[in-house]
């Protein structure tokens, strides 16, 4: 019984789940509505494109990459789908394939730039970032949907992507659970996850092992960026308009999730179902502190400390067991 109860302390993602169900809690004493369980679980719809990307940004954090043109694919997959279901009258099923498409050509165009050439991945996507945002703008633009309210007219049943429920379980909810399972059997179960960690491990040992380096790299930015326009869909039936800024403040409480989970940007480390509970603790974080009244720009700043906080608690911890290694050998040595 000792040996279970020491395993689970030394698990994170038991820890972190701990930690999200005494932070519902202590919320929940200042604000008992918190507690209300459908509550909980629709109001868990305002981060759920933050959890819809952060499932594939794992694996690219675990390739040792980098992918900050995530928001951008959010709003560029928007207007695309907003232009065609809107303005061609293409149907919105269609519309949806056709953008998430685009979103994946994102993908495509990150990681053949990452995986053939030796540019920083943040340098990359940054570029990359800029170049999507501006193409979702000028879109925009174009047809005139470039202000606040940018287009609308959806059907009741494009709408009920993000609003409808099984019971009393929304259909965000439901896709959550799915993707999760996805990407968990194919980063934990399968030849491409162990590739993903090798690759983040050490790319030329990878590559002399016979992995098709380039091909496994530019896979884990292509899910990254099909799900981020996937989230683009889901917030442009939350808010009910395609807009280009859709999901602009979506990388830091995806970024702050993924290293909370477990994943190291350095690579070589990650969990899928770490991350899921790390964005619902910061989810619920952020949704706990507006409801005792305490602003979104408050809660940004919380955000952005605790990512520091965890990024450097890693940092100083590895470094500690790189000590208590060197002294172990040493004792051996003596």
């Amino acid at each position: 019984m000792k040996n279970i109860i020491i395993k689970y302390c030394k698990n994170w993602g038991f820890i972190l789940f701990i930690l999200l169900i005494l932070e519902i809690l202590i919320i929940g004493l200042v604000n008992p509505t918190f507690l209300n369980i459908n509550n909980l679980l629709y109001s868990s719809n305002d981060f759920m494109h933050i959890v819809i990307v952060s499932i594939p940004f794992t694996l690219v954090l675990v390739t040792g990459g980098m992918d900050i043109s995530i928001t951008s694919v959010m709003g560029l997959t928007s207007i695309i789908f907003g232009m065609l279901h809107t303005f061609l009258n293409i149907p919105f099923f269609l519309a949806i394939i056709l953008a998430l498409i685009c979103a994946s050509l994102c993908g495509l165009i990150n990681g053949f730039l990452v995986s053939n050439t030796d540019i920083n991945p943040l340098v990359i996507t940054l570029g990359t970032m800029f170049l999507y945002r501006g193409i979702a703008i000028g879109i925009a633009g174009s047809s005139g949907a470039a202000g606040y309210n940018g287009i609308t007219g959806f059907s009741d049943s494009f709408l009920t992507l993000a609003y409808g429920s099984l019971g009393n379980i929304p259909y965000p909810l439901i896709f959550i659970i799915f993707l999760a399972i996805i990407f968990a059997i194919i980063l934990h179960k399968t030849r491409l996850g162990r590739q993903y960690y090798l690759v983040g491990v050490n790319k030329d040992v990878a590559s002399y092992s016979g992995i098709a380096v380039k091909f496994t790299i530019t896979t884990a930015y292509i899910f990254t960026s099909l799900c981020a326009g996937i989230s683009g869909i889901i917030l442009t039936s939350y808010f009910t308009s395609a807009r280009s800024d859709l999901g602009s403040d979506a990388l830091l409480p995806t970024l702050t999730s993924v290293v909370l989970g477990g994943a190291s940007i350095n690579g070589g480390s990650g969990f899928i179902v770490n991350t899921v509970i790390a964005c619902f603790f910061i989810g619920y974080l952020k949704q706990g502190l507006m409801s005792v009244g305490i602003s979104s720009d408050v809660s940004q700043i919380i955000v952005g400390i605790l990512l520091i906080l965890t990024v450097t608690s890693k940092i100083i911890i590895s470094k500690i067991r790189l000590i208590m290694l060197n002294n172990k050998i040493l004792n051996k040595v003596i």
